[in-house]
């Protein structure tokens, strides 16, 4: 068999918030993916990076008082710890704001220059006053101008899969301020890709590239019309790469974010000394991108335009993945469902999971629900009493004998599971990895039935017999080793332990082909544990705590609730229910207010407490308020407070304001429905 080269990426993470369970279907695909290509002898190597330009990694730094370098280099850290804990292995994984990847930049943008792609047109954009920042698309939400649906992306709209401009929406508001943006205009540089249509289409619809449903997505939604330009550029303040030839400008992230595989290819080839342009300028390398659905546009279209001016290897397969929900629902922090992955890892073995997701992942774009109630059935089920107690049941027979030296008869039990690698292999290649755990698991059910029927505990008491209580665990012990050499990609752990188990390390799928005898059998050390229902809780109970604590810091960081007024003015001593009842708060409505020239502090308010009942109040608002912006306001009064001659007339009340003076006033008034005259409870 020719050995292929391959070369893989998953999306980039996003440098601005962790990794959480719903990002790790796609690493844990990949990983999978590339650890089968690995165990068969491919040349194999996996790249990602975390994406780290835009607008709101240069918010976020701003906000916690840093600068961009640090808190990306902050976040990467924590990235790599949670790929790591989960066993996700690359061989490199670099960041977009590298210098490999600013070289990259410079050639792809030099390429689309040489090729007259590239043009310059004023834009109408969205623009956050408040954080004084031109908008991407991702920090608009709105009304989708297509079907109306609420609550829409400024890119695109989930629900009915158009495309437009945040400019586009009906009633758009930041999600970095939660105000509503202005409308303003600046120069941006745009990429023609129209001019690739034809290529495009062709290399979409070949079916070689795609899943069916994605090509006819693309032909349905874009290919049977003009491709629109590509919006390649930001104006200052903007995180990222200035633009060489446009000064002030900056390359837009989903720019820079998929060149930055392959700047992160470049890194690793410089560490290594591999040859760069055999891995992405020679056309006998594979490039394997997966990715979520939600990117499809990016990765299927502008991506492949790129590459094609710019002289790079073009996707061989882009494998594309659908959402995760929990028990049947999306992902939800105040139902702690929303579990970032060093939450899982405090409470359960990321094996778990790994298994779990490739028992539900298919070839297709289908959604993959974790049922929390099915995953504690399935993992404790198949992995602990399938998979796991074939080899705790039988090594504990032979740590003293070891296996076999030679392989007795099984009825050809290990012929037939050896009969069925390239049928599980055919399934993992095209990424079933449902198919996969199906055919192993009735793997499983054969070689426990085997066991089973022999009855191994028995003979285990008559010392004549012990010979065929070895040949049994022999066989017992080689279909489990068949079993783990098939689950290696999906379980690495598990792998290794079993290898230490028998002393023969799981290295290449071929394994699976030849039994093993004749070798000694360490003590059984525990492989698996089986999964509570109280981990489980646990899990979702600190997923809940944490949002709940990033919801009280974020309402607090939004609302300015610090505190430093109650320590500027304490609060006063004690009062009784009774004291407390004497003081009469009335609504009131302000009828007419006006200046008291003698006074600097002071407006004569005339209030309404409904019908012909008035009090004339005298409050010192005057720096706080216009009297002309007041008529007609309701405020709270104190209206059985004992009158107070003044030298302007005689204060008949109290209106009710908080603050500590001057300009910053501010008049306590009711919800509306209130009405003059009504008692403050």
């Amino acid at each position: 068999m020719t050995q292929r080269r391959i070369l893989v990426t998953a999306a980039l993470p996003y440098a601005n918030g962790d990794i959480h369970i719903g990002h790790l279907v796609e690493y844990i695909q990949t990983d999978i993916w590339v650890r089968f290509q690995k165990l068969r002898g491919q040349e194999c190597r996996f790249f990602c990076a975390d994406d780290t330009h835009g607008t709101a990694i240069m918010i976020r730094a701003r906000q916690e008082g840093r600068s961009e370098e640090a808190l990306i280099a902050d976040v990467r850290e924590k990235h790599i710890a949670d790929f790591t804990g989960f066993h996700i292995e690359f061989d490199n994984y670099g960041s977009t704001n590298s210098e490999q990847n600013r070289k990259v930049c410079h050639e792809i943008w030099s390429a689309l220059r040489d090729a007259g792609l590239v043009h310059e047109k004023e834009v109408t954009q969205l623009f956050d006053v408040q954080e004084n920042t031109f908008l991407a698309d991702r920090f608009v939400k709105g009304t989708c101008p297509k079907c109306k649906a609420p609550d829409q992306y400024g890119d695109n709209c989930d629900k009915c899969g158009s495309t437009y401009t945040p400019a586009d929406l009906t009633d758009p508001i930041s999600t970095l301020s939660n105000t509503t943006p202005e409308v303003r205009t600046a120069n941006h540089l745009f990429v023609r890709i129209e001019d690739l249509h034809p290529f495009l289409e062709e290399w979409t619809q070949s079916g070689q590239h795609l899943q069916t449903e994605v090509a006819n997505y693309l032909k349905g939604h874009f290919l049977g019309d003009p491709l629109r330009d590509w919006d390649i550029s930001r104006p200052a303040p903007y995180f990222g790469f200035e633009i060489p030839d446009s000064p002030g400008n900056f390359w837009y992230v989903w720019f820079d974010a998929p060149i930055g595989y392959i700047a992160s290819t470049l890194e690793w080839c410089e560490k290594t000394g591999a040859d760069f342009d055999r891995w992405w300028r020679n056309p006998e390398t594979e490039v394997h991108h997966f990715i979520g659905k939600d990117i499809t546009y990016f990765h299927t279209l502008f991506w492949p335009a790129m590459l094609k001016t710019a002289g790079f290897n073009l996707p061989e397969r882009v494998h594309i993945h659908g959402f995760l929900t929990v028990d049947g629902e999306k992902m939800s922090k105040s139902k702690g469902t929303f579990v970032k992955a060093a939450t899982y890892l405090n409470h359960l073995d990321p094996a778990c999971l790994r298994y779990y997701y490739a028992s539900k992942l298919g070839p297709r774009l289908d959604d993959l629900d974790l049922n929390l109630e099915e995953f504690i059935q399935k993992v404790n089920s198949d992995l602990v009493g399938k998979v796991v107690n074939l080899a705790s049941r039988s090594a504990k027979f032979v740590a003293d004998t070891g296996l076999s030296d030679s392989y007795p008869d099984d009825g050809g039990l290990f012929e037939y599971a050896a009969s069925r690698s390239e049928t599980i292999a055919a399934a993992y290649e095209v990424c079933d990895f449902n198919g996969a755990m199906r055919e192993v698991l009735a793997l499983a059910d054969r070689a426990n039935k085997y066991w089973d029927d022999q009855k191994p505990w028995e003979l285990k008491k008559d010392e004549s017999r012990q010979a065929e209580l070895q040949e049994i665990c022999t066989i017992a012990l080689n279909l489990f080793r068949q079993i783990i050499v098939y689950l290696t990609p999906v379980l690495p752990q598990l792998s290794e332990q079993t290898g230490e188990l028998l002393n023969d390390p799981v290295t290449n799928w071929e394994q699976a082909q030849t039994p093993l005898t004749g070798t000694l059998v360490n003590k059984f050390q525990h492989l698996f544990k089986r999964i509570e229902e109280k981990q489980v809780q646990a899990m979702t109970d600190e997923a809940k705590a944490e949002a709940e604590a990033t919801a009280t810091e974020a309402a607090a960081s939004e609302w300015n609730d610090t505190g430093d007024a109650l320590t500027q003015e304490p609060m006063s001593a004690e009062c009784t229910i009774d004291d407390f009842v004497k003081v009469d708060l009335r609504v009131a409505r302000i009828v007419a207010a006006n200046s008291v020239p003698e006074a600097d502090k002071l407006l004569q308010l005339t209030l309404s407490l409904g019908g012909e009942e008035r009090r004339n109040v005298f409050a010192g608002i005057k720096s706080a308020y216009n009297p002309e912006e007041l008529v007609g306001r309701l405020v709270i009064c104190c209206a059985n407070l004992k009158p107070r001659k003044m030298r302007f007339g005689t204060s008949e009340g109290m209106v009710l304001a908080s603050g500590p003076g001057g300009k910053d006033v501010f008049l306590l008034t009711p919800d509306e429905g209130a009405v003059p005259g009504q008692r403050v409870h």
